[in-house]
């Protein structure tokens, strides 16, 4: 007997965006421990944010204004390592040792030189920068308390940018060994350091004094110190384990060969990150041109946020490994199925999470000592931010699908280009040039995303990104110093 069309039809749609159990075990293994991980840094990050936001609204909204400056360093230093880190899993996997290290003074290098030129930047138009964001309607002394205690706090974070970036060199390093409990427990640690320290010198504990914003400063600082000490004495202690280590710092040269490579491979990540960063904190920028109280409710969303996407970001983890597997098994086939379960699977789970954040986002707010007017739009921004969650489930797979395999051109395209071709100027263009209220204004250029969404299916669904990259790399040319194919 003849099947229905329509039993047909839905049985190939189940095929497609539904795996059997051995898939979701896969996949649970996978994002479990990263899910762990990113949610413990992002709940402290939120305690964090509720401590300063007990002392008041300026300070909060300060510290906010300083960290979306030092937003940009983070995501650029990401960008930066991530071309060499391709290499370090090549040359890891090849036991080429020399090779290893090679690529760990370049990702040195490479921190160095963006901390010079982010220390430069932030001394010299630090001030400029800050009262970018100032520019709204709001009273005159809570912009003047704004600046000062933002210009405090990020004087101070200035002492630690160095030991992040090289906690991030020696970290992802490890992590492309294979050694993943280690940078994770230094991570704790800092956590833990940062937390228990932002107790004690924001509100002045144990005999200390109460320093409010520039005690959370120190705090961290103190913690990027202690993160980096864990896992740098750990890692050279153990040599015989990371054999990468031995010899390090006899040399600071790196073979021509293969910095140009991988400069080649790494700078459309490396550009990718800055951009998309600075269009992240060029939107905040935009939106705190309709007030004070603007900077406010947008601290408080973005950190609630953070830790409801945490799942989101994970998936994309999970996406990038799985479709990255089947790409380099030659299974072209089953990396296209994957990609559409796992964007499935991350719109499902994301309907779950934004209606949990919808429903909480009234009461959220009020966690924070701060007006009424901040916790309205702290709450609208939340629901928004829940709506248009499914929408960037999407979007998220959809570039580490195109990412997998080896189209990071396209993703810059995709990610960073988008946002500044399309996203930044429309929300400009709304905010300079019409009179609708915020709460109107932020949900209206947020349908970007919907857009992005649309256009990340459609690349998806070419396939043109479907292709092994291992072949292509495993044929390329020796390295001259090494002998090992890169």
């Amino acid at each position: 007997m003849k099947q229905p069309a329509s039993t047909g039809a839905f049985s190939r749609l189940r095929s497609t965006f539904i795996g059997d159990r051995s898939f979701y075990a896969t996949v649970f293994m996978l994002v479990l421990p990263i899910i762990v991980q990113n949610a413990i840094s992002h709940f402290v990050n939120l305690l964090d944010n509720i401590m300063i936001g007990q002392v008041g609204t300026p300070q909060m909204s300060g510290v906010a204004i300083a960290n979306q400056l030092i937003f940009v360093f983070n995501l650029t230093i990401f960008g930066g390592l991530s071309g060499a880190g391709i290499f370090s899993a090549q040359f890891f996997g090849a036991k080429d040792n020399d090779g290893l290290r090679n690529t760990v003074r370049f990702k040195l290098w490479t921190v160095v030189v963006i901390f010079v030129i982010a220390i430069t930047i932030l001394l010299t138009f630090g001030d400029q920068l800050i009262f970018l964001y100032l520019t709204g309607e709001g009273d005159a002394s809570e912009r003047e308390a704004m600046f000062r205690y933002s210009i405090s706090y990020l004087r101070i974070m200035l002492w630690g940018l160095l030991p992040f970036a090289l906690s991030q060199v020696y970290g992802s390093t490890l992590r492309e060994t294979g050694e993943t409990m280690l940078p994770m427990k230094a991570s704790v640690a800092g956590i833990v350091t940062n937390l228990c320290l932002n107790y004690i010198l924001i509100y002045g504990k144990l005999g200390f004094p109460a320093l409010g914003v520039e005690g959370a400063a120190i705090a961290t600082v103190i913690s990027r110190f202690v993160e980096l000490a864990i896992i740098m004495v750990y890692t050279h202690r153990h040599a015989g384990i990371f054999q990468f280590i031995e010899g390090l710092y006899r040399s600071i040269k790196i073979p021509k060969d293969l910095t140009l490579t991988i400069i080649k491979t790494g700078m459309p990540l490396l550009v990718n990150e800055l951009l998309w960063s600075l269009g992240v904190t060029a939107l905040t920028q935009i939106f705190s041109t309709r007030g004070l109280n603007v900077v406010a409710g947008l601290n408080i969303t973005s950190t609630v946020t953070n830790l409801f996407n945490v799942v989101m970001f994970s998936m994309g983890s999970a996406t990038a490994i799985m479709v990255g597997q089947a790409l380099g098994a030659d299974d072209i086939s089953r990396a296209k199925q994957t990609a559409w379960r796992l964007m499935f699977f991350n719109v499902c789970l994301c309907i779950v999470i934004g209606g949990l954040l919808a429903v909480l986002s009234p009461i959220i707010p009020y966690i924070y000592k701060t007006t009424d007017d901040v916790r309205k739009m702290a709450s609208h921004f939340m629901r928004t931010s829940a709506f248009y969650m499914c929408f960037n489930a999407v979007t998220h797979c959809a570039y580490f699908t195109i990412r997998s395999g080896g189209k990071t051109f396209a993703t810059f395209l995709f990610d960073s280009v988008y946002t500044w071709v399309v996203f930044v100027p429309l929300a400009y263009l709304l905010t300079h040039f019409t009179t609708m209220d915020i709460m109107l204004l932020y949900p209206v250029c947020y349908l970007a995303d919907v857009l992005k969404c649309i256009i990340g299916i459609i690349v998806v669904k070419s396939g043109y990104w479907a292709q092994n990259m291992v072949s292509d790399t495993t044929s390329g040319k020796l390295n001259e110093s090494s002998g090992t194919k890169l």
